[in-house]
Formats: C-alpha cells, structure tokens, sequence
C-alpha cells in the first residue's frame, strides 16, 4: 500500500483537540492552596482507625491457630527462598522452611495476621504477640 491510502483513513482522531504547546517562559498553572501535607501516608480515616483498633481490648484468642501457622511458615519460607534477609542467626540451617520455624519459634517474623469477624471488622495481631503451640511435638513426645 502507498501513504497516500493511510492519508484518507479515519483513525478517529479529528474530533480530539490538539494538545496545547507549551513555550518556553511558560509556566504551567500551579494550583497553590496553601492546605497542610499531613506527614503520614495514610489517609486520615485509616490512622484514626488504627489507633482505636490498639486500644479496644482483643476478642479473639490469643493462640495462634494451625492454619495461620502453616500460612505464616509457607509465606516465610517462601520468602527465604527468594533471598529475603533472615532475622535469626543460622547454625548451618539451609532449608527456608525451617529458618522459617526458628523465626516463629524467636518471634522475629515480621508478619500482622488480620482475623476478621463475623460483623465485618478485624482485628490485627502481630506474631510476636501470639501464643504458638507445637503440636508436633507433643505428638511425637517432646517438651
């Protein structure tokens, strides 16, 4: 095909008014209201929801159930895998799973787990503040 077959069709683009050119010694409109750039990145809604979620006491358990757990280990040793930093000194440990249990087991992981509840809030729990049972080792007949 020649140009000039491109030249008689419609792409759609007539309608659209042109961009305005900007000359040098132009200055763009700045819109300065003089209104406070909070220091947080949070809207103010969420750090206000935050602080009332801190101080209401928690409704859920404080242990950690078996399902978090299994999630909280696969994530981190997944993690650990991708080479994330780890936080426990290793003794020689090469698996990411069980870098991972030893995290869990020195409360360092990083991690919030949110528990919603039936109304619709949550609640968000650090894992250093739960309670961690080891089932395994009470099957097998640890401590």
């Amino acid at each position: 095909m020649a140009d000039e077959d491109y030249n008689d069709v419609d792409m759609g683009y007539e309608d659209e008014p042109p961009e305005p050119e900007i000359e040098e010694g132009d200055e763009e409109e700045v819109d300065n209201n003089n209104e406070e750039i909070p220091d947080t990145l949070e809207p103010e809604g969420e750090a206000k929801g935050k602080e009332a979620a801190t101080q209401r006491p928690q409704k859920t358990s404080k242990y950690m159930t078996k399902y978090e757990h299994a999630r909280i280990l696969g994530t981190r040793a997944l993690q650990i895998s991708m080479n994330t930093p780890v936080v426990v000194e290793q003794e020689g440990e090469a698996d990411p799973l069980e870098i991972a249990m030893k995290e869990v087991r020195e409360r360092k992981i990083p991690f919030t787990i949110r528990r919603y509840l039936p109304d619709g809030s949550y609640e968000d729990w650090g894992v250093d503040e739960l309670i961690v049972e080891d089932t395994w080792k009470r099957q097998v007949g640890g401590d």
